[in-house]
């Protein structure tokens, strides 16, 4: 229910014709989870956050790092040695005490996992590593449940949605087939530019925030890629793999 409180923080959402107090309820009953409190996962949970999201449910298993405070804006020097979900949760509670934050000092995998994304209106990739990425896809195709994944790296940034709701979308395995010779690429040995992970983390809060509340047109379908280099975007289309391993059993 919108209170006064409620009308006066988020006025400049309900203002929005295509928001409204609708869409602002939409975003205040809502459960995100978010996989990652890192690079992208900082501006993710400070937007949704900020947003007046129900409840917010942070999991990383890592820890500040000096070397974290050159881009992961959730963080801070004195929180250096601090499990990151917990910090994120100070942070966001300094932000916004509205938003209930559930800090989560775990690795999601397995049934954890599972019944994390089971208990989530929406899911946030913001990790940085394939296994993770395959797992966190396979559990919300398990429960249908929509994803938003980013990546970034160097100068180059992904973005797109899987809105597994729907019976026809696709999922991250058919656009990125697991593969054991796969190479990746980490931030601690190939470098990140700073302002890149934000520009990423944010349009992975805005298409977040589309989803939730039924506004615009989510990134279902299309890889919208930026070198931030050039300041060039570019986006793939791509559908669902009939033949995918992890997504072909759904109903058509």
């Amino acid at each position: 229910m919108i209170t006064d409180q409620h009308l006066l923080r988020y006025a400049r959402h309900i203002l929005l014709d295509e928001f409204g107090i609708e869409g602002q309820e939409r975003v205040l009953a809502a459960r995100v989870l978010v996989v990652g409190a890192g690079g992208l996962g900082s501006p993710v949970a400070l937007y949704l956050a900020a947003s007046g999201v129900g409840q917010l449910v942070l999991a990383d298993d890592d820890d500040v790092e000096l070397s974290n405070l050159q881009r992961q804006i959730l963080h801070s020097t004195s929180r250096v040695g601090w499990p990151k979900a917990k910090s994120a949760q100070h942070m966001l509670a300094d932000l916004n005490p509205e938003v209930p934050v559930q800090a989560l000092v775990q690795r999601l995998d397995g049934q954890a996992l599972s019944d994390q994304v089971a208990q989530a209106d929406l899911v946030l990739d913001c990790c940085d590593n394939f296994a993770t990425r395959h797992a966190v896809n396979r559990a919300c195709v398990e429960h249908g449940k929509p994803l938003v994944s980013g990546a970034a790296i160097r100068f180059a940034g992904q973005i797109t949605v899987f809105d597994l709701r729907q019976a026809q979308a696709p999922c991250y395995h058919c656009l990125f087939p697991e593969a054991d010779d796969v190479e990746e690429l980490r931030c601690a040995t190939t470098g990140v530019f700073a302002p890149l992970v934000g520009i990423v983390g944010s349009v992975q809060a805005a298409e977040a925030i589309k989803v939730l509340t039924g506004m615009g047109d989510p990134l279902v379908g299309r890889l919208l890629s930026v070198d931030a280099l050039t300041m060039q975007w570019h986006t793939v289309r791509f559908r669902r793999d009939p033949a995918c391993l992890v997504c072909a059993g759904r109903d058509a």
